[in-house]
């Protein structure tokens, strides 16, 4: 289970078995759940048209409802994964209904966001696929060879149909929430915005950062580092950002054995995608190990037009 900040590409949490909390979106009056009922296009053209938008976490029995459907499925521990208690207090709203649970529950809090947080999510999806799949394999009920979010076979592992809730015969939440930590605590989280200033109103950054990261019309580089949002680095032109930002993503990947990288954006499909073929290339990386989605409202909402980003995750 995890939240709707965590930016999933459409048709993944489904693919997965993972259950997706929406956080909530006002633009002036109106109120949305995002990745529910608010129209695309719509933020894009608050935030553009300066029309107030306001972003609020679920309340606790959001998640309560989710846990209580988790165990009417017949699930018998739950992994929660969710974006940094330091950003927002979803996670602890998540801790909150766990305490009442009719289950155990394991809330992880990611440190991140975006697929910063989806990676951890998908990860404990893995985890728990493969533990069915083992304990079916013991079973005698035969299993079938696992493939990852990317596409590629897992070695050595068994799959099932995917499910983020742990907890069935053989499934450790314990220890799919370890793996959930583990892949979120490795992941590196990189982002290009046009200004600082909806981070600055929204709280997610500091008055003084936010003039430094914006002083002389200096484009800002930021990063997530302990759970919050840092000013990494200016660059003079949007052009240079871009260059920067894919220049850090090749230095992440060089890093690791193993990467898997997404690249965001806020209503730039065709910039992303260019972005994405970029890091693809330059990296060395197989088809299907860099995905691009859209951010979430929330974070669209925080971040502002303009919004890239790159995250990269290893294994």
């Amino acid at each position: 289970m995890t939240d709707s900040t965590a930016s999933l590409p459409p048709g993944l949490a489904e693919r997965w078995g993972i259950e997706v909390v929406a956080l909530e979106v006002a633009i002036g009056d109106a109120r949305y759940r995002e990745g529910v009922d608010l129209p695309a296009g719509d933020l894009l053209e608050a935030l553009t048209s300066g029309t107030r938008v306001t972003t609020s976490q679920p309340p606790p029995a959001a998640f309560a409802e989710a846990y209580a459907r988790a165990a009417d499925r017949g699930a018998r521990e739950v992994v929660s994964v969710h974006l940094s208690g330091e950003l927002s207090g979803t996670v602890r709203a998540a801790e909150l209904a766990a305490a009442a649970a009719p289950v155990p529950v394991h809330v992880v809090d990611s440190r991140s966001v975006a697929m910063g947080l989806g990676f951890a999510a998908l990860a404990a999806a893995e985890a728990a696929q493969v533990a069915e799949a083992a304990e079916a394999a013991v079973d005698g009920d035969g299993a079938a060879v696992p493939v990852g979010v990317d596409g590629a076979p897992v070695p050595g592992r068994a799959g099932v149909d995917g499910a983020a809730v742990a907890g069935r015969a053989g499934v450790d939440g314990a220890a799919v929430a370890g793996r959930a930590r583990g892949v979120a605590a490795a992941t590196s989280a990189l982002f290009l915005v046009d200004s600082l200033e909806h981070l600055r109103r929204g709280g997610r950054i500091g008055a003084a950062a936010a003039a430094v990261g914006t002083l002389l019309g200096m484009r800002p580089l930021l990063a997530v580092r302990d759970g919050r949002v840092d000013v990494a680095g200016k660059v003079r032109t949007r052009r240079a950002a871009r260059e920067r930002l894919v220049a850090l993503a090749v230095e992440q990947v060089a890093g690791r054995a193993s990467a898997r990288v997404a690249v965001h954006h806020l209503g730039q499909p065709e910039v992303a995608d260019s972005l994405a073929a970029e890091v693809l290339a330059r990296c060395g990386l197989r088809p299907g190990a860099v995905m691009v989605s859209e951010v979430s409202a929330v974070v669209g909402a925080h971040a502002g037009p303009g919004l890239l980003g790159v995250v990269v995750a290893g294994d």
